[in-house]
């Protein structure tokens, strides 16, 4: 590990400490006797959870194959699986470093150029947002849920707007870089050649790799079936979500689904701020939103967000190594291979 990642990541321990001093400060009367005693009531749930995600998983390797179809029209779902999983366990245990061990290994995998999975990589992000967002604001304008939040409902009606904002200039920027990414990579890489490190001639490779993965969608039936499956995977993390809320059996955990995606949205801009192996931010988050939102008790909080956090993020880690160890791969190692290919690779147009 180099000087420059323990600077990072001294700096979200910063951050995280701030955060769990404010957070805790604030917890004057926390009953750790209670905490301790506070668990789901009903395992079941839990496992219906894990359950959910691990499939979660499976339609995430569904998704890629259809993305690689173009280039490796043999390639088979099955063989995706392990690769994905071993991916999102090097997430969990190595945090952004480990991120991008799954396109690494896929293109390792199907005999491609890294450049082209890490397009694919990219373009599979735009789904998972506009996914998100699609359900997000569905929840919000359509659904009773939300608005049963009362005095929340304001912040979140923004907040969906916001997003579908953002998903609406993603789509648009995509658009540009696939009918003018050529042109675009010439102008930055001139406009920009002028700054250390090669840096506009580094941004025009990303253009090209995102405009290379943007031609794996090859025609509306992909365009769609991506779309369904996107939609699928993000309905079952949050039947994940609103199963371990509902194991503990309790009022103020009875969650409708169209509310799940409110918590989702905290977990997941609380994981911009996350130590490898421990997370912090996405649980901190996710626990101050059942406690300010949902009235939860501190301690019910305090349980539920880490639970939430172990089902849908952690749980896959057991079963990622079991698969990394049989297959005799380190993920910290791929990690480091995956780095270096990100530096070396040139891009590559897969089609």
């Amino acid at each position: 590990m180099n000087k420059k990642k323990y600077l990072v990541y001294l700096g979200v321990f910063l951050v995280l400490a701030v955060l769990v001093y404010l957070q805790f400060r604030t917890w004057q009367n926390f009953d750790w006797a209670r905490f301790r005693e506070t668990r789901p009531q009903n395992w079941l749930h839990v496992v219906h959870g894990i359950a959910l995600i691990y499939l979660a998983y499976v339609v995430r390797a569904i998704r890629w194959k259809i993305f690689l179809r173009p280039i490796r029209p043999d390639a088979k779902s099955f063989s995706l699986i392990a690769p994905t999983m071993i991916g999102f366990t090097g997430l969990a245990l190595l945090g952004r470093p480990g991120e991008l061990t799954r396109p690494y290994l896929i293109a390792r995998r199907q005999n491609l150029p890294f450049s082209s999975q890490l397009a694919v990589w990219a373009v599979e992000r735009i789904f998972d947002i506009g996914a998100y967002a699609v359900l997000l604001v569905g929840a919000i304008f359509l659904t009773d849920g939300p608005r049963q939040l009362h005095e929340f409902y304001g912040a979140f009606q923004k907040g969906g707007i916001i997003l579908l904002a953002l998903v609406v200039a993603m789509v648009l920027g995509a658009v540009a870089v696939h009918s003018k990414g050529e042109g675009i990579a010439n102008w930055v890489e001139r406009r920009f050649s002028h700054l250390a490190a090669n840096l506009g001639h580094k941004i025009a490779m990303r253009v090209r790799e995102f405009r290379s993965g943007l031609n794996t969608i090859h025609g509306p039936f992909s365009l769609f079936a991506v779309t369904a499956l996107s939609l699928a995977m993000w309905f079952m993390i949050i039947v994940a979500y609103q199963e371990v809320a509902h194991s503990y059996g309790v009022e103020e955990l009875d969650i409708q689904r169209s509310q799940v995606l409110l918590l989702m949205g905290a977990s997941m801009i609380g994981s911009l701020v996350q130590l490898p192996g421990v997370g912090g931010g996405s649980q901190l988050a996710t626990i101050a939103t059942l406690e300010r939102v949902f009235g939860a008790s501190k301690e019910l909080a305090a349980s539920c967000g880490i639970m939430l956090w172990l089902v849908t993020f952690v749980a896959i880690v057991p079963l990622g190594l079991f698969l990394a160890h049989r297959e005799r791969l380190s993920l910290r190692k791929l990690s480091e291979e995956s780095a270096n290919a990100d530096e070396i690779v040139p891009a590559g147009n897969p089609t």
